[in-house]
């Protein structure tokens, strides 16, 4: 009999349900190491984001992902151009994920949207 391997629906969804844990949503100008360059370094907007905010759902393919709601208006504090984002717990000083984001510049003092995004896919195991 050939290897066979399974991972639940509901075990990925517990590994999916500790970045949805996530309090804050950065939007950061270079690479992220630590929090400390996610909320300081790099930040050029921060939001405040909450567990209503995600949602898991079936993969594009298999298993299943974790989706981020839109998250409108909230204001640029550095001006800079935006390459990436970062979800972290505030309290711990925890980054939960960093993503990448079309490079666009942004200017202290305006508002930016951060769009419905799909921020981490577990297929099934092979």
């Amino acid at each position: 009999m050939a290897a066979y391997k399974l991972v639940p629906d509901a075990i990925i969804n517990l590994m999916l349900g500790e970045i949805s844990a996530a309090t804050r949503l950065y939007i950061c100008s270079d690479g992220v190491v630590d929090f400390e360059d996610a909320s300081v370094t790099n930040m050029l907007a921060e939001h405040t984001i909450a567990a209503g905010d995600f949602s898991t759902a079936a993969g594009d393919g298999t298993g299943r992902k974790l989706i981020l709601a839109e998250q409108l208006g909230f204001e640029v504090t550095n001006t800079g151009t935006a390459v990436m984002y970062v979800l972290a717990i505030f309290a711990t000083s925890t980054i939960v994920l960093v993503g990448t984001v079309t490079s666009q510049g942004v200017t202290d003092g305006n508002l930016v949207n951060f769009p419905t995004t799909d921020v981490l896919e577990i297929g099934d195991v092979t």
